[in-house]
């Protein structure tokens, strides 16, 4: 029976504003371009897992005004079944506004809108067709509550649950045992740790391979860390193994994670078992990515990444996934 990706999460117009630098407090800096694109974590997820080649249902809330059209329209456009995206009267589609710097990194703050208007009975109605072999994606751009909720009843009904824990967590709320795989990049990573009693290392000095291990002992889960430049690092049981990232030049990170994000997904719903292979493949799309501008858009699809592919360097171990009953 074919799997599918559920994705439960935000969705944003993304305004990019390209500057020479970040303003410093008080300060104001002219931006060179500005570019309005389809975004949200939950919807370039979606996209991401999509364009990876799975079929993918998008659960979320949409604002009643032009923005929102031209997210659903962006979903639709790269096959994502968005009858579960609700539109949300009274409020505006969820905003992000993105500065990104020459060497394209980024800063973005969010106005969530109707993505803070999605509930419990979203979730369980665009879940209900969830079952065993099915995987759910979640991220913490929505209520925590409504995630958690989501983690629970994707559980219950036998899918696999993958969270990305961003942005970072202030509680544990959504760090339950109901999920089985946990994926966060290295701020994100520091505050899940302090959070359930893992972290290693002190101040500024973290113990990455460590703390990943250790979050994964007392989640009982799989851990995905992301370090950027230094690639990332995943354990199954009491083995760490590094995936090294693809070098490129970058351009705009705004969607790395996002697109590293639904590429795992998509290879975990296809059945792929080898996690150091599915987060080379990962890597790869990320990579491809970051060379390009804006969220959304920036995603490849699968025959994009092959060159880039090709010039990933094999991971230190080979990691084999199994899921928790």
């Amino acid at each position: 029976m074919p799997t599918t990706v559920f994705v439960v999460g935000s969705l944003n117009a993304d305004q990019l504003l390209e500057v020479p630098a970040f303003p410093a407090a008080g300060e104001t800096v002219l931006a060179s371009d500005v570019l309005i694109t389809a975004g949200g974590k939950g919807g370039n997820q979606a996209v991401a897992a999509a364009r990876a080649g799975a079929a993918v249902v998008m659960i979320g809330a949409l604002g009643d005004d032009a923005h929102g059209v031209l997210v659903r329209g962006a979903l639709t456009e790269s096959g994502v079944d968005t009858g579960w995206v609700r539109t949300a009267d009274g409020t505006h589609t969820g905003t992000a506004v993105v500065a990104v710097e020459a060497g394209g990194e980024n800063r973005i703050i969010v106005a969530s809108g109707a993505n803070a208007r999605l509930t419990r009975q979203d979730v369980e109605a665009g879940l209900a067709g969830a079952g065993p072999g099915d995987l759910v994606l979640l991220q913490l751009e929505t209520p925590v509550a409504v995630v958690a909720h989501a983690a629970r009843f994707a559980k219950e009904r036998g899918a696999t649950v993958v969270l990305n824990a961003a942005p970072a967590p202030a509680d544990n709320g959504c760090l339950t045992t109901d999920i089985d795989v946990l994926v966060v990049n290295q701020v994100e990573m520091r505050a899940v740790a302090e959070l359930v009693g893992a972290g290693t290392g002190t101040g500024e000095t973290v113990d990455v391979a460590g703390t990943v291990l250790a979050t994964s002992r007392t989640l009982n889960c799989v851990v995905v860390c992301t370090t950027g430049a230094d690639g990332a690092y995943v354990n199954v049981g009491d083995r760490v193994a590094h995936i090294p990232a693809v070098q490129v030049t970058a351009v705009d990170t705004t969607a790395a994670g996002d697109t590293y994000t639904g590429y795992l997904a998509a290879a975990l719903a296809r059945g792929e078992t080898d996690l150091t292979a599915a987060l080379t493949t990962a890597s790869a799309a990320a990579a491809v990515t970051v060379t390009r501008r804006g969220a959304m858009a920036s995603i490849p699809y699968a025959y994009e990444i092959g060159p880039v592919a090709a010039h990933a360097g094999p991971g230190t171990d080979s990691t084999q996934l199994t899921t928790k009953g």
